[in-house]
Parts: C-alpha cells; structure tokens; sequence
C-alpha cells in the first residue's frame, strides 16, 4: 500500500498557473522571488498574467512547470512520498521531491535544458505526432521501416499510456510514418504543434550540453525510489540516476512502462503535483485498480 507522487511535464502550462500559491505561501512567495533572480527575469509575472503565447516559449514552459510542481510539493502540509516519478521535464520535479536535486541546481539544469532543447529545434525543422490506437510494437516497427527505406530519423517517443504512443522525427520522416500508420489502422496519426523532436536522436546537441552542466552538479542520496523514463524503474543510486537523466533527452518516456512498475511494486495511490491533470488520466488508462488525485 505505496503512495506514489507523480509529476507533470511540458504542456501543462496555463496562465495564471502558481499565482494562488504566491498569494498563500510565504515560503512559495520566497522561491518564486529566488528563482526569479536566478533564471535573471521575472518569470513569476509570465506565470501568473502572461499570455498563452509567452508561456509556450520553451525557455519559459519548462522552468513555468517546474516551479509550479515544485512549490506546490513543498507547500502540502504533508509529503512523504514512497515513489516518485516524472513525465519528461517532471522527472526535475521528482528528484527535488526525493531529495536528490537541490531546488536552485534543479531549476538551473531545467533552464539550461531548455535553452539547448530550443537551439537543438533550430539546427534542423522537426517535430512531433500522437499514434492513437495502435500496438507499440507496430508503432516501433513502422518508425524502423521508415528510417531504414529513406535515411529520416522517426522513433518512439512518448510511451503516454496503451494506445497513446508519440513518435519524433525530422518532418519528413514524421509525415511518412503517419500516413503509413494510417495504413496500419490507427485511429488517429496526429501531427503535434510542437516546435522539436523532443526525445529522438535530434536532441543530440542538447544532450551534450546538457549533460556538462549535470556532471558538475551535486546529486544527494534519494529518500525514496525513482522510476526514471529511460529504464522504467526504481532507481535509488545517485550515479545512476544522474546517467539517466542525461539519457532521457534522446532517449523515450517510458510513462507506461514506469506506471506499471510503480503498481508491481506496491503503488494503490498516485497524486499528480503541478498544474493540469494529464498524468492522472494516463494513469487511470494504464492501471484500473489505483485511485488518483492533483494538487495545484
């Protein structure tokens, strides 16, 4: 009987999104102020009354979600999570919560990946699609036809929940797997508004820089378990997880394969801490014997 504490990734933004927490919170109200010096602009403000648009700057998304998840786990009068996990840019989120990260480190490498993340999306146009209703292994399958017969990069990205599979790619390598999706019998081969091939071979630049800034950053012993994207399991060893999370950004989200290895290992309870509620219905979708619940 675990209680397992999952956090959000990029696309969970909102406007508006942390500014109750500001207004309740002295300690909140205190890291906001701080991580608005460290990140050298008020990102605050863009949280709580920027547009729609100025929150989909990648520079902007990921520290927005990050701090949001982060603030709103601290300020919950009671957080002792048995396991933790994150969907993509979550996975900072949860190692703050378990202790490996420090908040400041944390919020640090979330800037400088996305600012690599953006520079790697403007070396070459490429980008996204959802897969629905379709078997991963033939999803798998169709990407490695595709590469194989034209030279485009096209994988599997986001393990989401069954039948909700994300694949990334050059555009041309992307379109060719959808159309042959189609064919396959997906339901739907929805090409994403996304500006990168998040989690693909094309995020090689950005890996390397990334991985620079992890290398010189403590990470402490965990208070509890991580199920980490790219091996979608517990992880409890610093190294480890500091080599994990260099992988994650050319390597997939394995949320599926994580879900359930946090409910074989004795997870009954998950909440989702950050703005919106996606991880929760991925998470009904992936087990029908766990509740679920959110704390913004």
């Amino acid at each position: 009987m675990k209680h397992a504490y999952v956090f959000p990734g990029q696309g969970a933004q909102f406007s508006g999104m942390g500014k109750s927490l500001y207004e309740q919170h002295a300690v909140a109200k205190e890291m906001f102020e701080n991580a608005n010096s460290i990140l050298g602009f008020r990102i605050s403000d863009i949280m709580f009354s920027g547009t729609d648009e100025a929150l989909k700057q990648t520079n902007v998304t990921q520290p927005a979600v990050f701090l949001h998840a982060v603030i709103a786990y601290v300020t919950l009068p009671t957080s002792k999570p048995d396991m933790v996990a994150g969907h993509s840019l979550g996975e900072f989120s949860a190692l703050v919560a378990n202790g490996v990260l420090q908040f400041e480190d944390a919020l640090r490498l979330v800037s400088i990946r996305a600012n690599a993340m953006q520079r790697a999306c403007e070396l070459q146009p490429s980008t996204m699609a959802a897969i629905l209703a379709l078997p991963d292994e033939k999803v798998e399958a169709i990407c490695a036809e595709v590469q194989q017969e034209t030279g485009e990069v096209v994988v599997a990205a986001n393990y989401n929940c069954p039948g909700q599979l994300v694949i990334s790619g050059s555009i041309k390598g992307v379109e060719i797997a959808c159309e042959k999706m189609k064919a396959a019998g997906a339901k739907r081969a929805l090409i994403l508004p996304v500006g990168g091939a998040f989690h693909s071979p094309l995020m090689a630049p950005a890996k390397q820089e990334l991985a620079e800034a992890i290398q010189k950053t403590r990470f402490g012993d965990p208070i509890c378990p991580v199920y980490q994207n790219v091996v979608a399991k517990a992880v409890n060893d610093a190294n480890t997880i500091q080599q994990n999370l260099i992988a994650q950004l050319t390597g997939a989200v394995k949320w599926t394969q994580s879900v359930e290895a946090m409910v074989a290992d004795g997870a009954i309870h998950f909440t989702e801490v950050g703005p919106g509620k996606v991880l929760q219905g991925l998470v009904q979708k992936i087990s029908k014997n766990v509740t679920t619940d959110g704390v913004s």
